[in-house]
């Protein structure tokens, strides 16, 4: 299992109605030219105004609070909403209609893909590009371990407790020169339903050569640990009881120790660099249009300097509107946040790992053909 299984939400009719109004009425008219990449990474010289409502993953939501505020010193005039809604609400505001853009954790499934092929005006007209990447950090607190290796198979036998302690042989045999103490190990996982569970699982699934057992879900699979509601729980939980391990975002663990995962034959740590590569490391999914840059994250990679223990979001466009001031204030803002500059603030701001020029080009192109019918 490879696709994020994030759930569909159910939407209020005002706020879809709302949302429709926003999306195909006045509140995105734009004064400015076409906000194209060719001009700035801050979207054009000109710029662009008007007012831009977007939905989806919450994920996004402090990467949005900071591609805000750099593409709006840029285009004053512009002012962009996005209701964190969640990814599933996200999708359907964007398939329905209601919102020309938004934040997914999960490319579109099939049912999904051809709702919005036909809202964009046909296959090579919808934009999925994977613009916002965070490593989840494999978080732990054992006293005197400053240095943790794991193979995806020995942590998926500890966070399924088949392991129990930290001085196991595997643990050691991934450890050699460490001294692992004797400590019963404390497993913490999230309560509440969290994409970043489903990632977590998505990567044991794939990586530990059948030592996870578990379906691909949202909610934790195994009782019996610390359960914890949401990230600051989590860490709160790893942070007060020595033998805990966990998982969250990489971003928010604080003072906390992150596990190296065994990649091929080196152990790699949740950096920005290392997290970013997963995307080139993958496969786009074929067959989904010239600009749909879906991706089967390859969890079980062995390319060096990989981490793939990684949520990887998706911006949903299409490259074509029904008025020209939507083409442009959309064209804007995308080519703000796959730019350096909107990438490196979203890096500072929410702890994500900024795009490939690869992908960075990939999306360049597509932006580029945001035009009105």
């Amino acid at each position: 299992m490879k696709r994020s299984l994030a759930r569909r939400t159910s939407i209020p009719a005002a706020l879809l109605l709302s949302f429709s109004l926003a999306a195909c009425g006045a509140s995105n008219e734009s004064s400015g030219g076409s906000g194209s990449g060719s001009e700035g990474e801050g979207g054009s010289d000109s710029g662009v105004s008007g007012t831009l409502n977007g939905a989806g993953a919450s994920s996004q939501a402090a990467a949005v609070d900071a591609w805000k505020v750099g593409f709006q010193e840029s285009n004053p005039d512009a002012t962009v909403n996005y209701d964190p809604v969640g990814s599933g609400g996200g999708r359907e505001q964007f398939t329905s209609g209601a919102a020309p853009w938004a934040g997914s954790d999960a490319y579109l499934a099939d049912e999904e893909l051809t709702e919005a092929q036909e809202q964009c005006g046909g296959e090579g007209n919808l934009i999925e590009i994977p613009a916002y990447i965070s490593p989840i950090a494999i978080a732990y607190n054992v006293e005197g371990v400053e240095e943790l290796n794991l193979s995806a198979e020995t942590m998926a036998k500890i966070f399924d407790q088949k392991i129990k302690k930290w001085d196991d042989e595997a643990i050691k045999a991934d450890n050699p020169d460490a001294e692992l103490p004797s400590t019963d190990i404390t497993v913490v996982n999230r309560s509440d339903e969290s994409g970043t569970t489903e990632n977590f699982v998505e990567y044991l699934s794939a990586a530990a050569e059948g030592a996870w057992p578990h379906e691909v879900s949202g909610d934790w699979p195994v009782s019996g640990g610390t359960a914890a509601k949401g990230t600051t729980g989590v860490v709160d939980a790893i942070g007060g009881a020595d033998g805990a391990i966990g998982y969250a975002d990489a971003s928010q663990i604080g003072e906390l120790k992150s596990v190296n995962v065994k990649v091929g034959e080196e152990y790699v740590g949740p950096t920005a660099d290392a997290a970013a590569k997963i995307i080139d490391a993958s496969e786009q999914v074929a067959d989904r249009g010239e600009y749909d840059f879906a991706t089967d994250l390859k969890r079980d990679t062995a390319e060096s300097g990989t981490y793939p223990v990684v949520l990887a979001s998706y911006e949903l466009a299409c490259t074509q509107y029904d008025d020209q001031e939507t083409a442009d204030i959309v064209k804007a803002w995308l080519t703000y946040i796959t730019s350096e500059d909107g990438q490196q603030a979203a890096a500072e701001q929410a702890g994500s790992a900024p795009i490939s020029e690869d992908l960075r080009g990939k999306a360049g192109k597509a932006i580029d053909a945001i035009s009105a019918k």
